[in-house]
């Protein structure tokens, strides 16, 4: 499978994407938790069915120290024993974030305030920026059939 559009090819990827790419790199260095980032963007990108996505951030997360079984208990998150509350309520918001259109309402109220207790405010502006980030990336690399198999952990950072 070949990809429609190679963001990277050439000497001059798109000046936007650039800016995108820093706004991910920017993501990474926030003070949410890296195990909290892998798990989040490796949750958002199974809801949306982005192959690239989830196997860039698994095996990120791998590399960065992540167990096999808390990566492969992401999808079923809430019956898995092996996340902090502090991840389950950022699992939580992230699915609630993603899935807009079928809730209808986005982030409720109670897991707002639930993420209140386990993040500061810095904290949280990363966790927002990150699924809104994430969602963005997944729909470039749908759109574009970016196929996956095939990245090696830190290749895009």
């Amino acid at each position: 499978m070949d990809a429609r559009l190679n963001y990277f090819a050439g000497p001059n990827p798109s000046r936007a994407f650039k800016h995108f790419m820093a706004a991910g790199k920017a993501l990474k260095e926030s003070p949410l938790p890296t195990a909290t980032q892998e798990l989040v963007a490796l949750r958002v990108s199974q809801i949306n069915g982005c192959a690239a996505c989830i196997d860039m951030h698994t095996k990120d997360a791998a590399a960065a120290g992540e167990t096999s079984v808390r990566l492969n208990l992401v999808a079923a998150w809430r019956e898995a024993t092996v996340y902090t509350e502090a991840e389950r309520v950022a699992l939580e918001l992230a699915e609630q974030g993603t899935r807009v259109a079928d809730a209808a309402g986005g982030v409720g109220d109670e897991v707002w305030a639930r993420a209140t207790e386990h993040y500061d405010e810095e904290q949280l502006t990363a966790l927002v920026i990150l699924v809104a980030f994430m969602n963005t990336a997944n729909r470039l690399n749908i759109i574009t059939r970016q196929p996956a198999g095939a990245y090696e952990t830190g290749q895009i950072h």
